[in-house]
């Protein structure tokens, strides 16, 4: 097996637009094979999906969605390129299963980069404090771990979708870029809960 070394992944990643842990992930499973990764990456949908990214996204719909007799509300604005795809039922249906995971969910961003850093540091710090007295490294890679758990837990593209917990919310909408052929962004979400 040839070794996956940063070079491979980022002459795959300039090849199929597709992210660099997809790349990763596709290069380890093709044994270092970069046509055989790209295949991979194609079956998937990711190396599609991935070329459709920079493409604006100006048509869409805003959807809601009230949950538990009224005591919980979900607004999500999601955009696609064309009103066509915005009619599309297997679109709304996709939308509609963002505002069902929002309610249940309940994440607190969008994205990691709208995490404030300082909320960051905050939880680096409580993170470093409960592994005191291991070795720098380990506890290096504990904190990574935690904040990356933070990331999960709180940004709504990174969370494990409620319907598969297998994929997450950024990989699903990667699937419905692929399968919709338009780009697809998520643009923003108000969750409200009663006394909340």
């Amino acid at each position: 097996m040839a070794e996956i070394t940063a070079e491979l992944v980022n002459n795959l990643r300039k090849k199929t637009n597709a992210g660099m842990m997809d790349c990763k992930k596709a290069l380890t499973e093709a044994q270092g094979n970069i046509e055989e990764a790209e295949t991979i990456l194609r079956k998937k949908g990711i190396a599609k999906a991935a070329g459709k990214a920079d493409r604006e996204a100006k048509e869409g719909i805003i959807s809601s969605y009230i949950h538990m007799a009224g005591r919980v509300g979900v607004l999500i604005e999601v955009n696609c390129e064309t009103d066509f795809v915005a009619k599309n039922e297997n679109f709304q249906t996709f939308v509609k299963d963002l505002t069902l995971h929002i309610a249940a969910a309940n994440p607190s961003y969008l994205q990691r980069e709208d995490v404030p850093e300082t909320l960051l540091e905050k939880e680096r710090e409580i993170a470093a404090d409960q592994v005191k007295g291991k070795p720098a490294n380990v506890v290096d890679k504990i904190v990574e771990g935690k904040i990356n758990k933070y990331f999960a837990d709180n940004c709504l593209l990174e969370q494990p979708f409620i319907k598969d917990d297998k994929i997450v919310i950024r990989d699903l909408v990667k699937s419905k870029i692929a399968e919709l052929g338009e780009n697809i962004v998520v643009r923003r979400f108000t969750r409200y809960a009663v006394g909340g």
